[in-house]
């Protein structure tokens, strides 16, 4: 029998809709559409490697040098990216979470985020997974025990895929007017309009040969209040979007050109996130969640096509 290295695996079905989510950081694991991969995920006896479809919380890709500042205090984080000298994608990612409901088409997951060194806060956090005709809808929800304001931020990173081998293939709409600059530790400097530039995806485009690990903001969207970023096959037959709710102001989108050789280039990480990357520093989108108080955000994902 192999061994489950993520814990209690929940199967959520809904008509020709199977996904999987796990016990360890609440991550998703696969989802399918009538046996069509739309993520890239990772099998139950695997580690998971490059944030395969974790939630970030309570910050979502990285602080520099782990150290910020909040309330007058000068904190430090764990380096979890060392060799750039970063703390990276939160601090629920390794813990398990509690299955708190498991019923067909939806399963309801929390967690305690209790103080620590480097982040003195007390949280509490859910996520709900939903199935359901339009597709795959997520919801994160902070709720601060503590009794003092908490710095707060989410993403989560599913690889998404459109039914082709590898990404370059695949035709990539993005609506955003901005993206961030970033050096070479993956922190913005600077942010630029992608107008008459090789970042601009506001109308559809084959991915090419660009490599992606960028932050986008200024989100336009529809009259839902959900920006929509669309991963397709050149054909246009089949194809997978990833939506973000009001409150999820950025995307972060990677091509995985830094995994591993068999894993490069095969789905891109559409990373929903409330926050740019270094938000604990710069204070940018940053929620200052007061005591009792609660944060919640929604994003889905839908297959499209045959």
């Amino acid at each position: 029998m192999q061994e489950s290295r993520t814990g209690r695996q929940l199967t959520l079905r809904h008509g020709s809709h199977e996904a999987v989510v796990v016990e360890l950081g609440a991550a998703l694991r696969s989802y399918t559409v009538r046996g069509r991969a739309v993520i890239n995920g990772f099998a139950a006896q695997d580690l998971i490697t490059g944030g395969r479809g974790q939630i970030l919380v309570p910050w979502p890709n990285r602080i520099r040098d782990g150290r910020y500042g909040w309330d007058g205090q000068e904190l430090q984080l764990p380096l979890t990216e060392p060799a750039a000298s970063n703390a990276l994608h939160g601090l629920l990612r390794w813990v398990s979470w509690r299955v708190v409901e498991e019923s067909g088409d939806r399963a309801v997951l929390d967690a305690q985020l209790w103080p620590q060194p480097g982040y003195p806060f007390h949280l509490h956090v859910s996520v709900e997974y939903t199935l359901g005709d339009g597709g795959l809808e997520v919801a994160v929800t902070a709720r601060n025990l503590g009794v003092s304001a908490a710095p707060y931020g989410f993403g989560q990173h599913p690889y998404v895929m459109a039914g082709t081998a590898a990404v370059d293939e695949a035709v990539l709409t993005v609506p955003a007017r901005t993206r961030l600059i970033t050096d070479e530790r993956g922190l913005p400097v600077a942010a630029e309009p992608v107008a008459g530039t090789e970042y601009d995806l506001r109308t559809p485009r084959a991915v090419g040969a660009l490599r992606l690990d960028t932050p986008f903001g200024d989100l336009d969207r529809d009259t839902n209040g959900r920006a929509v970023i669309r991963l397709a096959h050149p054909s246009g037959a089949i194809g997978t979007d990833v939506w973000l709710g009001p409150g999820a102001d950025y995307v972060q989108l990677y091509t995985g050109d830094t995994l591993p050789p068999a894993e490069r280039r095969r789905a891109i990480a559409i990373e929903p996130m409330t926050c740019p990357p270094d938000a604990f520093r710069s204070g940018t989108g940053l929620v200052g969640l007061a005591p009792d108080s609660r944060h919640t955000v929604h994003w889905g994902i839908t297959p499209w096509g045959e």
